[in-house]
């Protein structure tokens, strides 16, 4: 229970991080924005790294696996968090965080690109949520939204990414891998920022607070949280409670962003989420623990 405890703390740190995110860019434009945050995020999870480090608890296969992996996830990350960051602009936080969390279903699938094994339940998770995602973000005329269509493809990226960790968590410490990922993505986009946008100082002192939830609290405490739960949770459980990161991200989208959803909306975010917690959970675990009941 408390591991779980934790993981939903940071399931809603995360969710409520698309308010900040969302708040951040009436200062600062999108690569601006997530240049800095992941750059404090980096910084935030050095105590952490030397921490760690003093109890012997770090590994690294090889340095060219630090670099590659460092590298390859970052770049991920930062074609992931740019078209979440822009998509931001023209879609509510809401929609922002349930089809982001479409990578949940979407990384069974392209796993099986990698010769993984998925099961029943991935498929019909994945069908229920397409379903959901139609009801969400498809418009009169069979459209979608530039916003949402920005979201879907940002998705597509977090499951590479999620692939691409899996791959090198295996020969670099994932406190590791994930700050040096923080450090790529926060120079790169920053590097994209010098080129096509304009930042003042004055625009990062107005936009401190968003950048202060999403570099410091999103990112180093909610992902300290999720390293030390994840030690006492049971996978399956852990994904399904981080699943509700979308839920959050809706809730802190009606109470400090005033957004609406309409019932078909609605409708939809709830066949999403549906979809999603299918996914991870086994049908044999569900019939296992549907005879248990009974019996």
């Amino acid at each position: 229970m408390p591991a779980n405890l934790l993981l939903l703390l940071a399931a809603a740190i995360w969710g409520f991080g698309f308010v900040a995110q969302t708040l951040g860019m009436e200062h600062l434009s999108p690569f601006a924005f997530n240049g800095i945050r992941f750059l404090m995020g980096t910084f935030s999870l050095v105590p952490l790294v030397w921490y760690l480090r003093r109890q012997n608890k770090l590994h690294v296969s090889a340095p060219k696996d630090l670099v590659r992996g460092s590298l390859l996830v970052g770049v991920l990350l930062f074609a992931g968090a740019s078209f979440q960051q822009v998509g931001l602009q023209y879609t509510t936080a809401a929609n922002a965080g349930f089809i982001t969390g479409l990578y949940i279903v979407l990384v069974p699938v392209l796993g099986l690109a990698l010769k993984h094994t998925t099961g029943l339940n991935t498929w019909l998770g994945c069908a229920i949520a397409a379903v959901g995602l139609y009801f969400l973000s498809v418009k009169d005329g069979m459209s979608i939204g530039y916003g949402d269509a920005l979201q879907l493809v940002g998705a597509l990226f977090w499951a590479l990414h999620i692939l691409a960790v899996d791959h090198f968590a295996k020969r670099i410490s994932p406190v590791v891998l994930a700050m040096m990922q923080f450090f790529v993505c926060g120079v790169l986009s920053l590097m994209v920022s010098a080129v096509i946008e304009v930042t003042t100082l004055d625009g990062v002192m107005a936009a401190w607070g968003s950048l202060f939830y999403a570099g410091l609290i999103s990112v180093g405490i909610a992902y300290t949280l999720q390293v030390l739960a994840q030690k006492n949770a049971h996978p399956a459980h852990a994904a399904i409670i981080l699943s509700l990161e979308t839920v959050f991200a809706a809730i802190g989208g009606i109470i400090f962003l005033y957004e609406s959803l309409s019932v078909r909306a609605l409708f939809g975010c709830g066949l999403m989420l549906l979809g999603m917690l299918i996914s991870q959970v086994p049908l044999r675990y569900l019939v296992k623990s549907r005879h248990q009941k009974v019996t």
